[in-house]
């Protein structure tokens, strides 16, 4: 394996150990096992344990951007939002990604991960911005109901819904007036 295939193959574990336990309660030799590496190996890759968890949040990001775009290809206005937030729903369904970002919230206690998610989320924003037209109150909204929808996929209430979290997303999901 090249050391790009390695390194695809040490993101792709961190992405789930750093999903499951954050910045400080993942090992960097429990990555380094699961992807079938040294520890020294993963180190000279990617230099600290920090340096390869904002690069496994920079890659958790731009993947969501990737789906984003894939989704508003050939859309505009409310089709092109409609598209993403379908698309984001069914991304949601990867708890390991899901897991992922809602740990990368988390950890923005820290000044480096938060400039990171800041730096990901902003390129999300910007992108949404562009491709739908829609002015910032409808930007919001939209993003408001994303990160519900993370609360709701943390809790596996998108299918599983109780009564409170069904009237909830149908009063969101209600058409705008």
């Amino acid at each position: 394996m090249t050391a790009d295939e390695r390194r695809e193959d040490i993101l792709a574990v961190a992405l789930v150990e750093f999903g499951a336990n954050g910045l400080h309660g993942t090992s960097t030799d429990t990555i380094a096992e699961k992807a079938g590496v040294s520890q020294p190996y993963l180190f000279r890759l990617f230099g600290t344990k920090k340096e390869l968890y904002l690069e496994s949040v920079r890659r958790c990001l731009r993947q969501t951007l990737e789906v984003f775009q894939e989704a508003a290809a050939g859309e505009s206005g409310e089709d092109a939002l409609d598209a993403i937030g379908k698309a984001y729903g069914q991304l949601l369904r990867d708890r390991t990604r899901l897991q992922a970002q809602m740990q990368a919230y988390a950890d923005c206690g820290d000044e480096d991960v938060r400039e990171v998610v800041r730096e990901g989320y902003g390129r999300l924003v910007e992108f949404v911005e562009r491709v739908s037209g829609a002015d910032p109150k409808r930007i919001r909204d939209f993003f408001a109901f994303g990160m519900l929808l993370n609360v709701f996929a943390s809790m596996d209430l998108l299918d599983q819904q109780a009564p409170w979290a069904k009237k909830l997303l149908a009063a969101t999901l209600e058409p705008r007036g």
